[in-house]
């Protein structure tokens, strides 16, 4: 596979936990926040602070693989890409299923693109 595609591939991963730790971080309680994530206003506001730190950690995926991108380094990207998978397959058995395709499947995609590089 081209280097080009999974590179493409890897950034769009890293942009879209840049996009969650957002809504996380920062829009959790906000109306497109709580639709996201199906909260009612009371939960959103109770676990504001849980979801924040959430958002910290989807933050610290993304740059992990910007990183990985920017120094052109293959191990870092599937070791952050791995990370995404098992936090993926983790929040779909115990959160949401939805996880499973948002997250673990695109990662999944991107680290076989990775390998075949």
């Amino acid at each position: 596979m081209n280097l080009t595609i999974s590179s493409v591939l890897v950034a769009l991963v890293a942009a879209l936990h840049v996009y969650i730790m957002v809504l996380e971080m920062f829009l959790w309680t906000t109306p497109r926040g709580r639709r996201a994530f199906g909260l009612t206003p009371e939960f959103a506001e109770a676990s504001k602070v849980l979801a924040a730190n959430q958002g910290l950690y989807n933050g610290f995926l993304a740059a992990g693989l910007l990183w990985g991108l920017l120094r052109g380094d293959l191990a870092t990207q599937l070791f952050f890409l791995g990370c995404v998978l098992v936090a993926g397959l983790y929040g779909a058995a115990t959160a949401s299923r939805k996880i499973l395709f948002v997250q673990a499947v695109p990662a999944a995609i991107s680290i076989a693109a990775v390998l075949l590089s």
